[in-house]
């Protein structure tokens, strides 16, 4: 059986594996030991509660039961751009019209914008290649709205997720070769690593302070902008199905997008209903996404479920993953 549970500091070796293997410009996975540490130990003291709740970053796991070994990894970051701006680029439609010669041309440009501050974001989504099938990948990636329904005034009122931006076969990133090099003049994965392991200041004293005319740029770069990198094609349909949709953001380092939600319309939020957990045999209910009602013992899992007047008959097997007692509030996806 697989189920998402908290991470704290004993899953460094784990998500540092997880890191290695998630590869270039996945920015919320770097392969950093300190820097992991730091976001693991952040995530213990989310999940007990021991900071402000809008400087949290929650960590989820995805553990099989029977190995122990960690199959993927996702996370909630309650609040962002509250310690400091978090930057995008908005493509914006500038119109110029000039009277003299009765003409209108429209330009599109990429302005920098901080209209994030605040939102909830759900990212750092990241599955080994050979569990992306058999609904590992839906279980990880809904167990963030989930944790996010389990209490909902400790999030925004609008969620977030930014969806890493396309790389050539070769490697390289058109979008930082085209734009945002020409800014930060650092090597891509250099900047890449800076943005978690530090407070981001470079960004703050380097980006762009007017319009990038995108007619100016490389067509490679141009092309590029809010595309989504191929491994990252999974994630975004996951995203619409739960009713995402682009918000016109993308990434300043590789020109990925970023698709928002209202919080209360995400489907996995709006279509879960919290009732009493009772141990028996499910027979023939339905395969549900299932999860315990609390933050503080969050922990979520597929499996067979049979709902009447008393509540959510589950075996005993899904009761102890889940640490349930007979009568714990459990919240199942309807």
């Amino acid at each position: 059986m697989l189920v998402v549970r908290p991470a704290g500091p004993s899953d460094l070796a784990s998500l540092m594996e997880l890191a290695i293997l998630s590869g270039r410009g996945f920015t919320s996975l770097p392969e950093d030991e300190t820097t992991l540490l730091n976001r693991l130990t952040l995530s213990e003291a989310s999940f007990t509660g021991t900071i402000a709740p809008r400087e949290a970053w929650y960590t989820l796991m995805l553990e099989d039961l029977e190995t122990g070994r960690i199959e993927g990894v996702c996370g909630v970051r309650a609040a962002v751009g509250v310690a400091r701006p978090h930057f995008s680029f908005r493509v914006m439609t500038l119109a110029q019209f000039s009277s003299a010669i009765n003409t209108r041309f429209d330009h599109q440009a990429l302005v920098l914008v901080n209209e994030c501050a605040g939102w909830t974001e759900v990212g750092s989504l990241y599955l080994r290649p050979e569990r992306r099938s058999g609904g590992a990948g839906s279980l990880l990636a809904r167990s963030r709205y989930m944790l996010i329904g389990a209490d909902r005034k400790c999030f925004s009122e609008t969620v977030m997720a930014e969806l890493r931006g396309y790389f050539a076969p070769d490697g390289t990133c058109p979008f930082w070769e085209g734009v945002a090099s020409k800014f930060f003049r650092l090597p891509f994965d250099q900047a890449d690593h800076m943005v978690m392991s530090t407070d981001g200041q470079f960004i703050l004293d380097l980006a762009p302070r007017h319009p990038i005319y995108v007619e100016l740029i490389l067509e490679a770069a141009q092309d590029a902008i809010g595309k989504v990198h191929i491994e990252g094609e999974a994630a975004r349909a996951m995203l619409e199905h739960e009713g995402f949709r682009s918000s016109g953001l993308v990434d300043i380092f590789d020109g990925g997008p970023t698709y928002s939600a209202p919080r209360d319309a995400i489907k996995t939020i709006e279509r879960t209903e919290a009732m009493a957990a009772i141990t028996g045999d499910p027979g023939k209910g339905a395969e549900r996404l299932i999860c315990s009602a609390s933050v503080e013992e969050f922990r979520a899992t597929r499996a067979r479920v049979r709902i009447d007047e008393g509540g959510a008959i589950l075996d005993a097997v899904t009761m102890d993953a889940l640490r349930l007692l007979p009568g714990d509030l459990v919240r199942v996806r309807i």
